[in-house]
């Protein structure tokens, strides 16, 4: 019966529109303006497609000028918007070329033609060239000839102006439609969860303070009034409001900006990143938790194998950057995301594996220590033969956060071990990009993790009726979802950056967002 609603709902559509139809394009205008609308692509990207062998007039493109040679009765100008890798060719007559220079913004009209030159199939030959917005070609800093990313880190607000990083940049945004098909078609519901929060979830201490100006300047002398009625942070997890929404909506997602005040200035860390975060209600089993987050990774990679943008990021070897990985690593790293079954192996196999492995570990591997990532690299690379991702679960309790459900206690060691049911996704090369475990939903259990932890919850007292007191570390709200009503659940989160890095070939995960913030950095 399910499976008929979608029909019944489509056919009651039909039969009963809307009060709020939009009436049909053709009733709003009249012939006359129908008649000057034009179906030519207005990008370069659809430009470049329109391979006729007929000349196609009356063509206006917008765009901003890569390149420019110049000869005595024409120049050639590469043209790009940022839709595509490519440039268009423009043959703009001597007479009509004043003013394009390289990084000018300009209009130019006139009729695609089949080309006679070699490195394009058409080309556009211009009869009107009007400059937009100037440029000072001495000046202008991106130039054609190769720059390092380390001097293009210093230009945030020009370098997408780069071809290959715009390409990063069109592709962020379709792996980011293609998550939200995904999760729709699960009936997940998506959530914009606070960036300011007075919860540290991850209890590492890593935050940052919010302080308005006045808070900043006050002494003893001259006090200001808190902004906020206590210390507020910006955000470095959004899954215990997750947690809170899944109660009220079931399986729910959001992609948000999370910060982490790490001093860290290596490939891996940035200190404002986004992070993928799901929750699923009503479930008791991590394998679930660890199915939807192989489902989902599987189903991008499907999704955009196929799609313009993909067949860009794995451009010819002559057109890319000395600072990308090879075309052959990238394209290994899509195959093994479509592996049939990724394995899944516990952390104690795992440290069993690294002891017996013949490798000089500049960390030795100790149960209850984390995995460094010398660690998971030889696991992913052993375990996934070098190209599956691989879960590592059950890991130890005293490393994990709080909220991390308590598995079973191994007591087949001299000294018992207490693991939680949680997982790390570890991907060839980059090794983890995703973590995840089982949320623990009992507040006896809960409270007692809490105590563990260093944390501090406060109790009402026994039978009490009062409302319960705030926890001193602004967590009695999260210890009230498991007071009233709270099934068992589980999520994870992926580093969304790190996955961007993974599956283009960018090598540091600075170079992924258009305006990296990492330790040290904060430019534009």
């Amino acid at each position: 019966m399910s499976t008929l609603l979608p029909h019944v709902r489509g056919a009651l559509l039909r039969k009963c529109p809307s009060r709020f139809a939009v009436p049909p394009a053709s009733s709003r205008a009249s012939i006359s303006s129908i008649s000057t609308i034009s179906t030519l692509p207005t990008t370069v990207s659809g430009l470049l497609e329109l391979t006729s062998s007929e000349a196609v007039p009356d063509v206006r493109i917008n765009g901003y000028v890569r390149s420019v040679r110049a000869q005595k009765r024409h120049h050639f100008v590469a043209l790009g918007d940022g839709s595509s890798l490519k440039s268009l060719q423009a043959v703009v007559p001597a007479d009509q070329a004043e003013g394009l220079t390289i990084g000018a913004a300009v209009r130019l009209d006139g009729c695609w033609v089949p080309s006679q030159g070699r490195g394009q199939s058409h080309e556009l030959q211009v009869s009107q060239a009007t400059v937009l917005g100037p440029s000072d070609a001495k000046t202008f800093p991106i130039q054609k000839k190769y720059q390092t990313t380390e001097f293009l880190r210093s230009l945030p607000h020009l370098r997408s102006r780069i071809p290959f990083n715009s390409t990063v940049l069109r592709f962020r945004s379709e792996v980011i439609a293609s998550l939200t098909r995904f999760f729709n078609s699960r009936q997940f519901i998506q959530t914009h969860t606070p960036i300011l929060t007075a919860s540290d979830c991850e209890g590492a201490g890593e935050v940052f303070h919010i302080l308005t100006e006045n808070e900043r300047r006050a002494s003893a002398a001259d006090p200001a009034k808190p902004f906020f009625r206590r210390r507020v942070y910006t955000t470095v997890s959004s899954q215990l409001h997750l947690e809170a929404l899944s109660q009220a909506l079931g399986n729910v997602w959001t992609l948000s900006p999370t910060f982490r005040a790490e001093k860290s200035d290596t490939p891996r860390h940035l200190s404002e990143f986004y992070m993928l975060e799901a929750e699923l209600s009503f479930t008791d089993s991590q394998d679930a938790v660890m199915d939807l987050a192989e489902d989902m990774l599987k189903h991008v990679v499907s999704d955009l194998s196929d799609s313009s943008v993909a067949s860009e990021i794995f451009s010819p070897a002559g057109d890319r950057s000395p600072d990308l990985a090879p075309i052959e690593q990238v394209t290994q790293r899509w195959r093994g995301l479509t592996q049939d079954k990724w394995p899944r192996i516990t952390y104690s196999e795992a440290i069993k594996l690294l002891e017996a492995a013949d490798v000089p570990f500049v960390h030795k591997p100790t149960w209850g220590k984390d995995l460094h990532s010398e660690h998971e690299k030889f696991i992913a690379t052993k375990v996934g033969i070098g190209h599956s991702p691989v879960f590592v679960t059950d890991y130890p309790r005293d490393i994990k956060p709080f909220y991390m459900k308590a598995g079973e206690t191994d007591h087949s060691e001299s000294s018992p071990r207490t693991t939680v049911e949680s997982f790390d996704l570890l991907v060839p090369e980059f090794c983890e990009i995703a973590g995840g475990s089982m949320r623990e939903h009992r507040l006896e259990q809960l409270i007692e993790s809490m105590r563990e932890h260093g944390l501090n919850p406060t109790m009402p007292p026994e039978n009490s009726s009062a409302t319960p007191q705030e926890a001193s570390d602004n967590l009695g709200w999260y210890l009230d979802l498991r007071r009233w009503g709270c099934p068992p659940h589980g999520g994870f989160g992926l580093g969304f950056d790190r996955l961007m890095c993974y599956l283009t070939g960018v090598q540091t995960i600075h170079d992924t967002t258009a305006f990296p913030r990492w330790y040290g950095r904060c430019d534009c």
